[in-house]
C-alpha cells in the first residue's frame, strides 16, 4: 500500500484547494521519505487528521476531536475563511496490490458546514471509476488493509510512541489490531465461515415445516447471542473504566456507545438484504422446477429423439411412393386406352406397353426394398416431435443456463452478506450508565456492583445459549435423515476445535519470530546494544519484557525516555517486518525526547528502512538543517514540502522544497 495523493480543500487551515503529491521513488535505488515541514501550529497534524478522517471516517481517531460528535467535528473542521456555498473536502489516493494486480484507489470525502445528520459524504473510485460494491463494504474493506486499531502505529507522533512504551499491557484496540496484523484472527474467521456453511445445511436438511421450527431456534438463538455480546462489551467498559480517570471513561463510552449504534444498524441492513436474495434464489428454482415438468426431460434422449425422426421421414417417403404408384398404374392404363384409338400408333402400342411395365416394376422393386416401417408415426405426430427437436428443446436448455446463472450469481451475494453478517455480530441492546455520581468511591462500589450483575447474566446467557445449541443439534440429529450433510455438520465441529489447537501454535510461532525482530530493531536503534539482550512478548497480553545479558529482567524505568520510545518504534518495526504487509508510515514530530545519538539512528538506520514509504513531518528544529542534510546526503528523499501559515490570514500553503 502507498499514499499517492492527499487534497486538502477548505480543511482546517487549508483554505482552497492544496494538494500534496506523496509517491516515494520505489525504484532501484529507493528514496521512501517524503519530507514535510511546519512551524507548531503551521498545519502537520492536521494532515494527520485528513489522513485518518479519509480512511476510518466517523471513526478516525483525531487529534482535535474529544468528546465532539461527528457532526460537531466535520463541522469544526471546515476552514473559517470558507464561502457559506463551498464544501470542505478531502481525498486520499493510494496503490494497493490485489490478486497480482495493481489497482488506484481514491477515496473522496466532502461536507459543508452543519452538516446535514451529521454525516459527511463518501465517495470510492477505483483506477477512476466509482465502485459501489467497495463503497458499501468500505469499513470492512480498509480493516482488512488497515485496521483502525493499529492505525496508530502507523500514523503516530513522538509522544503517542512514548504513551504505548511506558504502557504494560497494550489497550485492547491495540491488541485486536496486533493479532489481525499476525494473522492470528484468520482462524476466528474460518470458524465463523464454518458456522454460515452448518446454517445454510441445517436449512437444506429440513422440510418446510421443519426449516420454519429451525428458523425460529436460530432466531432465539442470535437474539441471545447479540444479547451476549451487548453484556460482554459491557463487561469490558466496566472493568476498563475501573482503571482510568472519570473524565477518560466517558470519553470511552461516547465512542463505545457510537461504534455499537452504527454496528447494530448495518447488521439489521444485511439481515434484510439476505432475506430479499434468498426469496429470488427460491423464485429462480421454482422456475427451473416448472422448466422440467414440460419438455426439457426429452432433453436427455435427444439422439433417440433424432433417430425416431429419421426413421419417421422415410416411412413418410415410403407411404408417398405407395401413393403415387397407384396413380401412375391408373394413368398407364389410361395412355394405352387412348393410343389404341389412334391408328397411327397401333405398331407402337406394344412396345410402349412394355416400357412402361418395366418402369412400374422399377418403382415397384425401390419400394419394396426401403419397406423397413415399423414406427407407424402420423404426420401430426412427426410434425410435433420436429418442433420439439428444432425449437422446444433448445429455447428450454437456453432459459435452464440463464436461470442457473442468476442463481450461481445470487448465492455468491448471499455468500458474501452471510460472511459480513457472521464477521459482525451487531449488539442491540446496551445497559445505561448513571451520567453523574456524588464522589469517586461511590462510582468505583457502584462500578463493581455492575460488574457482579453483568458477570451473572451472562452466565446466564452463556448457560441459555448452550441449551438452545443443544436444542439445535438434538432437532437435527432426530428429524434429517440426510447422511452427507448430516456427516459434514458433524465434522465441522471437530474442524474448530482443531483450529483452535492450530490458532494456539500459530501464535507461539508469530510471537517468537516477534520477539526475535523486535530484539534486533531494537539493539539495532540503541547505541548502547549491550543494555538489552533480548525482548519476550506475552502471548496473551502482548506485554514487552525486557532481559539483559544473564538473563535477567531489566525493568523499563531503568530506559531513558528516548529508549523508550525506541523500544515502542522497535516494536512498530518489528511487527511491520513478521507481519510482510507494505504499509506506509507517518510520522508527527518524530524526533521528540531524543539525545543527539539516538537521533542520528533513527534518521541513519530507521526512517530509509521502515518501509517503502516514510511520511515525516516536522518542526525546524527536530530535523534541523544538519538532518536533513544528512538525509539528503543518504539520498533517501524523494520529495520536500514546507507548510508555510499565515497568522493574519489565518491559512496555510504548502509549497515545494524544505527550511534550508
Amino acid at each position: 500500500m502507498l499514499f499517492r495523493e492527499l487534497v486538502l480543500e477548505n480543511f482546517g487551515s487549508y483554505l482552497g484547494k492544496n494538494t500534496i503529491n506523496l509517491l516515494p521513488d520505489t525504484s532501484e535505488n529507493s528514496r521512501p521519505i517524503i519530507l514535510i515541514g511546519g512551524m507548531n501550529g503551521g498545519g502537520k497534524t492536521t494532515i494527520m487528521d485528513a489522513i485518518r478522517l479519509a480512511l476510518y471516517g466517523a471513526r478516525a481517531q483525531c487529534s482535535t476531536r474529544g468528546n465532539l460528535s461527528y457532526g460537531d467535528f466535520l463541522d469544526q473542521c471546515v476552514s473559517r475563511h470558507t464561502p457559506l456555498v463551498a464544501k470542505a473536502r478531502i481525498e486520499l489516493a493510494f496503490q494497493v496490490a490485489e490478486d497480482g494486480d495493481l489497482r488506484d484507489i481514491r477515496i473522496v470525502r466532502y461536507w459543508e458546514r452543519n452538516p446535514q445528520d451529521g454525516k459527511d459524504t463518501l465517495g470510492i473510485l477505483v483506477n477512476d471509476w466509482a465502485d459501489t460494491m467497495l463503497l458499501k463494504t468500505w469499513d470492512e474493506y480498509i480493516e482488512n488493509l488497515l485496521p483502525l486499531g493499529i492505525s496508530n502505529l502507523f500514523l503516530f507522533d513522538g509522544e503517542q510512541v512514548k504513551e504505548l512504551a511506558e504502557q504494560e499491557i497494550p489497550p485492547v484496540a491495540v491488541f485486536d489490531a496486533i493479532q489481525s496484523l499476525l494473522g492470528l484472527e484468520l482462524a476466528g474467521k474460518l470458524a465463523a465461515d464454518l458456522d454460515v456453511l452448518v446454517s445454510r445445511k441445517r436449512k437444506n436438511l429440513a422440510n418446510d415445516k421443519q426449516l420454519t421450527e429451525i428458523d425460529q431456534i436460530e432466531s432465539k438463538l442470535a437474539q441471545e447471542q447479540l444479547e451476549l455480546v451487548a453484556i460482554e462489551d459491557e463487561l469490558t467498559r466496566i472493568e476498563s473504566k475501573l482503571k482510568v480517570a472519570i473524565e477518560q471513561e466517558a470519553q470511552a463510552f461516547d465512542k463505545f456507545v457510537l461504534e455499537g449504534g452504527k454496528i447494530a444498524a448495518q447488521g439489521k441492513g444485511l439481515e434484510l438484504e439476505s432475506k430479499a436474495i434468498e426469496l429470488q434464489i427460491s423464485q429462480q428454482r421454482q422456475a427451473l422446477g416448472n422448466l422440467a415438468g414440460g419438455s426439457l426431460p426429452l432433453l436427455l434422449i435427444a439422439p433417440l429423439l433424432a433417430q425416431i425422426q429419421a426413421q419417421g421421414a422415410i416411412e413418410l417417403r415410403h407411404q408417398q411412393g405407395k401413393a403415387a404408384l397407384d396413380l401412375l398404374v391408373d394413368r398407364d392404363r389410361r395412355l394405352l386406352d387412348y393410343l389404341q384409338q389412334q391408328p397411327a400408333f397401333k405398331n407402337q402400342i406394344a412396345d410402349v406397353q412394355v416400357f412402361l411395365e418395366s418402369e412400374n416394376q422399377t418403382l415397384i422393386n425401390q419400394i419394396e426394398a426401403k419397406n423397413t416401417g415399423w414406427l407407424g408415426a402420423e404426420v401430426e405426430v412427426l410434425n410435433q416431435l420436429d418442433n420439439i427437436l428444432n425449437y422446444d428443446l433448445d429455447r428450454d436448455a437456453q432459459q435452464v443456463d440463464k436461470l442457473q446463472a442468476e442463481i450461481v450469481k445470487l448465492e455468491a451475494e448471499l455468500d458474501s452478506i452471510d460472511r459480513q453478517v457472521a464477521a459482525a455480530a451487531s449488539p442491540e441492546e446496551y445497559a445505561r450508565l448513571k451520567t453523574q455520581e456524588a464522589t469517586a468511591r461511590e462510582l468505583v462500589s457502584q462500578l463493581k456492583a455492575d460488574r457482579i450483575t453483568t458477570t451473572r447474566r451472562q452466565e446466564e446467557l452463556d448457560r441459555i445459549i448452550t441449551k438452545i445449541r443443544q436444542e439445535l443439534a438434538a432437532y437435527t440429529e432426530t428429524n434429517i435423515q440426510l447422511k452427507h450433510d448430516q456427516q459434514l455438520v458433524d465434522s465441522i465441529a471437530k474442524v474448530k476445535a482443531t483450529l483452535e489447537i492450530f490458532k494456539e501454535k500459530l501464535t507461539l510461532k508469530k510471537i517468537n519470530k516477534l520477539e526475535n525482530e523486535v530484539t534486533e530493531c531494537f539493539r539495532y536503534l540503541l547505541h548502547k546494544s549491550e543494555l538489552v539482550q533480548r525482548v519476550t512478548i506475552d502471548s496473551t497480553t502482548f506485554t514487552l519484557s525486557l532481559h539483559d545479558r544473564a538473563g535477567k529482567l531489566l525493568p523499563k524505568h531503568r530506559l531513558s525516555a528516548g529508549e523508550k520510545q525506541l523500544l515502542a518504534i522497535a516494536l512498530l518495526w518489528g511487527l511491520a517486518r513478521v507481519s510482510g504487509r507494505q504499509l506506509p508510515i507517518a510520522i508527527d514530530t518524530p524526533l521528540g525526547r531524543l539525545d543527539s545519538s539516538h537521533r542520528t539512528n533513527l534518521l541513519e538506520r530507521y526512517f530509509p528502512a521502515a518501509s517503502e514509504q516514510v511520511i515525516l513531518l516536522s518542526t525546524d528544529t527536530e530535523i534541523g538543517e544538519s538532518e536533513v542534510a544528512n538525509l539528503r546526503a543518504q539520498g533517501v528523499i524523494t520529495r520536500e514540502y514546507v507548510l508555510e501559515h499565515d497568522p493574519g490570514e489565518q491559512r496555510t500553503h504548502v509549497k515545494s522544497g524544505y527550511f534550508w
